[in-house]
This record gives structure tokens, sequence and C-alpha cells, in this order.
């Protein structure tokens, strides 16, 4: 047993995600639910620049607050002593304000920013040297003179007072001690009053509690941030999933529904939907009311139209057969004066013998002679009666109405029941009538009678294209395996290449004088047509026409 290997499972899985994450991108709750996330991220990103840099000037107003209230009071503390230029009180009060909670160093200097008095005990200064010149060479210039400033010192700052502090935040304010009117007038000590600065106090205070409750309170806050954009996020998001992907998905199942054919299929109206929605699903169910009103309308026309089509059918049908056997009728006196001539001929000649036969009967001396002649003389009424039926029988089988059930007929018995029927018109008018019937299937499926009908009507018009001494004739081949071909040709007046187009239309004639309809050849041509054939014309005026009939053989 083969087991797939394991990084095809893995390439397999990774393009299946993909898809599916394709595909949600492209839908529009994947729409939705991307840009909300988006505008989520860029909302918190925003709310939090905005909080940090507000926060950040209220924390430093308040930590310059502090600093000032926390200056004044050790001014104030440090004030009777420096009055009194009581040295030992001054260094017990920087001692006690070292003590105070909120206050880490508070550091005199003279005008020259050598330090004076510290509030630093002997062994921290042995390791941490307090006077802030052996870091900052330039602090002459890194305060005002004359104003109380401000100065923060971070964590990565340089200072070595902030060494022992493990890199936290400290505050240095720096108080100038002003040479006021008390100060230089004052008996224990004597100053120029020339001087207006007489030195600076700088207060360490430390921001370690202060800066922790400052990362408390944000990381406080930037929870409360996330879990409320969460919140919010995830309410867009599932209100958008109730509201709009559900709807929507409802819609589709219900499209692809009604796209394979149930038009039963309906939205379903909520009581709390969305207005928009709401309107989508009710057009959705009216339109399908009116589509589903529309096919059932159509139904009934489509069976009434099939109903009245069907009925139009078969009452042109009717008419057209009923069109056939008139234009049939209209050749049959067509023939109707050749036909009486050949008649006639025979019958006279059944009179002359009819009458010689009855003299001879009338006389008493019968010889053996005589009876012999008589044998000879029925023996000719008997033929010529004979061909006068057969004349008569051809025009009742040519007028009579066609039977609608086609039979399988070899195509040479037709032709040849058509030529007894034209031979004696074409012979009275002196014009040669031929066959050439080479064809080797000419088995076909058809009404014998129209094929006959299609056959006599191009011969009737073939007949009246030639003068005296013309030729017609009538040729069968096989084309190809399929079919047969049969071709009547003259040597008539031909036609003009403009007409050739319209011969087939109803009631055209290029005749001179009117001896039709102008049905022969058009019926001819539907009868063709009928029989899954077709019919050419070949033509040139003053040579003679062809025309071929092609009709499918049933293969033996």
């Amino acid at each position: 047993m083969t087991r797939q290997p394991e990084p095809e499972n893995k390439r397999s899985r990774a393009f299946t995600f993909l898809g599916k994450y394709l595909n949600f991108g492209r839908s529009i709750y994947g729409r939705v639910v991307l840009i909300i996330t988006l505008l989520s991220v860029f909302l918190f990103v925003s709310f939090g620049i905005i909080f940090k840099s507000v926060y950040q000037q209220y924390l430093n107003t308040v930590i310059l607050q502090s600093g000032n209230n926390v200056g004044s009071l050790v001014e104030g503390a440090l004030y009777h002593s420096m009055m009194e230029n009581d040295e030992g009180a001054l260094q017990s009060t920087l001692d006690v304000i070292d003590t105070l909670p909120g206050i880490e160093d508070v550091n005199m200097y003279d005008v020259n920013d050598s330090l004076v008095y510290s509030s630093f005990s002997s062994d921290t200064s042995a390791s941490i040297n307090p006077d802030c010149k052996s870091c900052h060479s330039d602090i002459a210039t890194m305060f005002p003179k004359k104003e109380k400033s401000y100065k923060i010192i971070t964590a990565n700052s340089q200072c070595k007072m902030n060494k022992g502090d493990h890199g936290q935040r400290h505050l240095l304010i720096r108080s100038p001690i002003l040479n006021s009117r008390s100060c230089y007038e004052s008996s224990c000590h004597a100053h120029n009053a020339k001087e207006e600065i007489l030195g600076s106090l700088v207060i360490k205070v430390p921001l370690k509690d202060f800066d922790a409750a400052v990362e408390k309170s944000s990381m406080e806050f930037y929870m409360l941030a996330i879990l409320t954009t969460l919140l919010l996020a995830s309410f867009l998001i599932l209100f958008t999933r109730r509201e709009i992907k559900n709807p929507l998905n409802e819609l589709i199942r219900a499209s692809v529904a009604v796209s394979n054919g149930d038009t039963n299929t309906r939205m379903q109206i909520k009581v709390n939907q969305l207005d928009d929605m709401r309107m989508v699903s009710v057009a959705f169910n009216e339109m399908l009311d009116n589509l589903q009103v529309a096919t059932t309308e159509l139904e009934n026309w489509s069976q009434q139209l099939e109903y009245k089509v069907q009925k139009k059918s078969e009452e042109l049908g009717a008419a057209q057969n009923e069109l056939m056997h008139i234009e049939r009728l209209a050749s049959l006196g067509k023939l109707s004066s050749s036909v009486a001539h050949e008649i006639n001929n025979p019958l006279s000649g059944i009179l002359v013998y009819t009458k010689l036969v009855h003299k001879l009967l009338s006389n008493p001396e019968l010889t053996e002679e005589k009876k012999e002649l008589m044998l000879k003389q029925l023996k000719l009424i008997e033929a010529e009666t004979k061909r006068c039926g057969d004349i008569v029988k051809g025009l009742l089988d040519f007028s009579k109405k066609d039977q609608e059930d086609f039979e399988p007929l070899h195509l040479h018995v037709i032709l040849h029941e058509t030529y007894e029927l034209m031979s004696h018109p074409i012979k009275i008018i002196n014009s040669a009538f031929t066959t050439d019937l080479k064809a080797e299937n000419d088995l076909i499926y058809c009404s014998p009678n129209q094929i006959k009908q299609a056959c006599v009507a191009i011969l009737v018009n073939s007949k009246e294209a030639i003068t005296e001494n013309g030729e017609i004739s009538i040729m069968t081949s096989n084309p190809d395996e399929d079919s047969v071909k049969i071709e009547i040709s003259d040597n008539g007046i031909g036609i003009a290449p403009e007409d050739i187009p319209h011969i087939f239309e109803p009631f055209f004639s290029t005749k001179q004088e009117a001896r039709g309809i102008g049905l022969g050849l058009p019926i001819a041509h539907g009868i063709i047509q009928s029989h899954k054939g077709k019919i050419q014309v070949k033509s040139e005026p003053g040579r003679g026409t062809t025309i071929s009939i092609i009709l499918p053989v049933i293969r033996t």
C-alpha cells in the first residue's frame, strides 16, 4: 500500500486553503469583513497614537507641576537656614528632606556651579559623585540662569547619579538662588547687592513609581482598547453575517433553483430584516410570481399555437393536395386534344372493321377465306380497343388524387408509365421522345402518382417549348450510391437567365399565350421537396433546357 508523500499533502492543503481564501475575498461578505478588520486596526492604531501623544503631554504637565510643588516645598524648608547662614541646620534640613518619599537628592551649588551642600551620605558619595560637573561639563548652559527649570534624565542618560537606580527616569529641578534685599542686607553674611545669582538648588525626584503607574494605566488602556476593538469588529462581522451574508446566500440559492427550472421557490421575509434586503426579497418573490404567471400563459399559448398550427397545416395540406389535383386536371386538359385525336383513330378503324364484319356476316355464302379475314379484322378491332383502353386508363390513373402513404417502388416503372402517357401527345407534333434509363439502383420511397405528376408537368412544358421535329429525352443515372438522378431534356426555345430563378414561383409564366394556370413547375418543385429531393435547371436560350431531379434511393 503506497502513501502519498507528505510534501504533496501539504501542497494540496495549501492550494485548497488559498482557493478558499480567494473565493472568500471575492465575495461581498469577505470584502466587508476585510474592510471592517482593516478599519478596526486603523482606528486602533490611530487612537493609540493620539492617546499616547495627548497622554504624554498631560503626563509632562503633571510631572512639571509636581516638580514645581516639590521645588517650592524644598526652597521653603531651606530658606530660614540659608538666611541664618547656619550650615549645620542647613545640612540637617537636607538630610531630613532626603528621607521624605518622592525626593531622592537635594544638592546646592554656588554661583560657579560647584557643589556646596548635598543630601548624599558619605558612603554614597564614595561610590557616586553627586557633583553634576563630573558628568555634565556644560552644566552652566544646561539650565537657564535666572529661571526655575526642569530636566528629565532618561534611562539611557550618562548621569552617574542614575547608575544606581537601574536606569530609571528622574526629574531634575533646578531653582536659582537669587540675591534679594533680605539677603545682601542681612547681618549674618553679606553679599554684594550687584550679584544677581548666589547659587542654585538642584532637586532630584525619582519617576519610578510614576512611570510604573503610567505603564500600568497604559497597559490597561491598550488592553481595554484591544478588547473594545475586538468586540466592535466581532459585532460588526456577526451583524454583517446575519443581516447581509445569510440573506445573500438565500438569494443565491433561490436564484440557482430558479435557473434549474424550479419557479416555486420563494425568499423568506423575516420580521427584523433590513429594509434593503426586505425590498430585494419582496422584489425577487414578485418577479418569480410574474415569471410563473408568464410561464403558465406561455405554455397555454404554446399549446394553443401548436393546435392552431396543426390545424392550419392540415388545412394547408388539404389545400395543397387539392391544388395538385387541380393542376393535374389542368395538365389533363392540355392533353385532351391530342388524346382525343389518338382515340379517334382506333375508334374510326373499329367502326370501319365492325361494318365490314357485319356485311360479311350478312352474306349467306361464308367461305373459309372470308372467315379468316373476319378473324383478322376482329383481332384488329381487339387491338385498337385495347389501345383505347390503355390510353383512357393512363388518363384515369393520372387524374386520381394522391394517396398519403409512401411506398418503395422502382423509379423506372414510374418513368415507363409516364412515357406511355406522354408518348402519344409528343408524337402527334412530329417530335422524338426517347428514354435512356441507366441507373443501377432506382428503388425509391415515394408516392408514385406524385412523381408521375412532377415528370408530366416538366414534359408538358418541354412539349410546349419545342417546335416541329423537336426532341425530348428522359435519362437516369446514379451520381452517387445514395441518390438517383432524372434528367428531362429538350431542344426547345430555352429559358432566359433572368427568368430561371422565378420559374418555380406560382403563376409565373414566360409563354406568350396563356395555356395553363402557372402552377405546374411550382407544384413539381413542392413534390420533389416533399420526397427530400432537389430539382435543378440548366438552360440556354435557343438551345434547350435540362431539368434534373435528384432523389434519395433505398440502399440494398
